[in-house]
């Protein structure tokens, strides 16, 4: 399986992004995966910013309140939305499963501007 993130982007405090997370290949059991949204800014140690749950559930956990994640099992996708973003969300953002991650992907880059 690889996990394909985009979406970042140059944005300024305030304003509003929506990341992307695309699985291919073997895909079959993508449904029944928690996946994950995390991110590393520079200096920092990756954290974890946002769980996907297999069902879906009406209570996803994010870190940030801001953020809301969102699956899209059919297309084999996790959103990640984030709104009022502040400077200190700058960070690469990455996906991964939650257990059992896979190799990390390069991500995408957030940049938060004042």
């Amino acid at each position: 399986v690889q996990l394909q993130a985009s979406g970042g982007g140059l944005v300024q405090a305030g304003g509003s992004l929506r990341l992307s997370c695309v699985a291919s290949g073997r895909t079959t059991n993508f449904k029944i995966v928690a996946m994950a949204w995390y991110r590393q800014a520079p200096g920092k140690q990756r954290e974890l910013v946002a769980l996907s749950t297999p069902d879906n559930s009406d209570s996803p956990d994010s870190v940030e309140r801001r953020f809301t994640v969102s699956r899209d099992n059919a297309r084999n996708t996790v959103y990640l939305q984030m709104n009022d973003l502040k400077p200190e969300d700058t960070a690469v953002y990455y996906c991964n499963r939650f257990t059992r991650p896979l190799p990390w992907g390069r991500g995408t880059q957030v940049t938060v501007s004042s």
